[in-house]
């Protein structure tokens, strides 16, 4: 799984220009699930993104995790994050898990961050979206269950694609 997480004032989701999800302050998570991820990877994902500190403290340092702030999160299905750009001009999506795969792994990732205590809110699954934010930082991380990260490595390191 890969996700790009953005510290939001606030953010809000449209389709078909009608807002159906907002967010105070908190994160807006854009999650790509990759061919074979699995519950594990839900798992490491949504503990890695609430208890991350990139929320600052009394003396303006990151040292507070959306759980210490009590802030919300608003999860978007985005399949384009896996796109493999090395080769050609249009990007490959052949490393994005299946819709149906890639579905049950989203919600079991929203359900996750609910568990925790945290108001989440959702895009509206491989539907044509409008997504709005006000970022605050700004800060934008890159954050990748580990076997994400591996497969990325391995194909550094073999070279390019044939």
């Amino acid at each position: 799984m890969i996700s790009v997480i953005q510290r939001v004032k606030k953010s809000s989701v449209s389709v078909s220009g009608e807002m159906i999800s907002e967010i105070g302050p908190g994160l807006l998570v854009l999650l790509g699930v990759a061919e074979g991820d699995t519950l594990a990877d839900v798992n490491f994902l949504s503990n890695k993104i609430i208890n991350l500190r990139i929320f600052e403290d009394r003396h303006r340092k990151m040292n507070r995790s959306l759980l210490d702030i009590g802030g919300e999160m608003l999860v978007v299905s985005q399949f384009t994050l896996l796109g493999d750009c090395r080769k050609g001009r249009r990007p490959s999506f052949i490393n994005a898990a299946r819709p149906d795969i890639a579905e049950s792994l989203y919600t079991a990732f929203t359900d996750q961050v609910q568990a925790e205590g945290i108001r989440v809110e959702t895009g509206s699954f491989g539907a044509m979206m409008v997504v709005s934010l006000t970022n605050d930082g700004p800060v934008t991380l890159i954050v990748e269950s580990p076997k994400t990260g591996a497969k990325k490595q391995s194909a550094i390191i073999s070279g390019p694609l044939e």
